[in-house]
This record gives structure tokens, C-alpha cells and sequence, in this order.
């Protein structure tokens, strides 16, 4: 039996990722500093959660309402890699309901004036962005 018909596809794909049997399609390339900035910031909210969270949005609840498009799910993945790659840290409070709460490390405050130079240059080149961005066709059009 083919394991599609056992069960949905994503439901396997998630079960290899979390048990760590995800393989890489594409070996990891960490030859340079964009490489390894890649690898780490790589995620669509990665950057914002570490803006949100330097700007004292530290709670889960929070963070998701300052980026309501994302799934608190995403959000929890992403908020996970960034503590894997020491770039923030988790406290859990022991209380019921349990309180938890993001920090930057010491390591993950190093990267703050680069987002904010990264944000700068979005403003200053706001218009073209927008643009650019808004000019490129629907992927469903491609």
C-alpha cells in the first residue's frame, strides 16, 4: 500500500521532520557569512519576531498579535529555530496556566543594527520595493 492512501502526505512529512528523519534535498552550503545568515534568519518571520521581541513583545500572545498573518503554529516553529541557533531564549515559568517568555541573547542583540539597516533601506527605497513587488504576476499566472 502506497503511504498516501494510508494516510495525507503532509501528516507523514511532519512525523519525519520531528523525529528527525527529514533529510535535506540540498546539502547545507555554509561557505560564507550569507550563507550562514541565510541559514539562520531563512523563514518569513524570523527577522520581525527578533524586531518584536527587541522592542519587548515577549510573550507568544503577543508576538501573534503583532504578526496576526502568521500561524501561531509557524510562529512557534520559527521561534524554536531561533532558540536552536542561540539567538533568543525561552523562560517557563512554572504557574498554571503556564507563562512563557522570549528574550534576546546576548548573541541575538548583535543583529539588531543590521535589522534595522535592513529596515532603513526598505524605507528608503519604499516606493521602487512596493512597485517592483506589486508589478510581478500572480504565481498562479506564472
Amino acid at each position: 500500500m502506497h503511504r498516501d492512501n494510508f494516510f495525507p502526505y503532509h501528516t507523514f512529512w511532519n512525523i519525519e521532520y520531528f523525529c528527525g528523519m527529514y533529510e535535506r534535498k540540498i546539502p547545507l552550503n555554509l561557505n560564507c557569512g550569507l550563507d550562514l545568515i541565510g541559514e539562520v534568519l531563512y523563514g518569513k518571520w524570523k527577522i520581525r519576531l527578533l524586531w518584536f521581541i527587541n522592542e519587548g513583545h515577549k510573550r507568544p500572545s503577543e508576538l501573534q498579535r503583532k504578526i496576526p498573518d502568521a500561524s501561531r503554529r509557524v510562529l512557534n516553529i520559527q521561534l524554536k529555530e531561533l532558540e536552536e541557533h542561540e539567538l533568543v531564549s525561552k523562560i517557563i515559568y512554572p504557574q498554571v496556566p503556564p507563562k512563557v517568555e522570549y528574550s534576546l541573547t546576548e548573541f541575538g542583540n548583535t543583529l539588531i543594527p543590521v535589522i534595522a539597516a535592513l529596515g532603513h533601506w526598505g524605507d528608503e527605497h519604499e516606493e521602487r520595493l512596493r512597485s517592483v513587488i506589486l508589478s510581478r504576476p500572480a504565481p498562479e499566472d506564472q
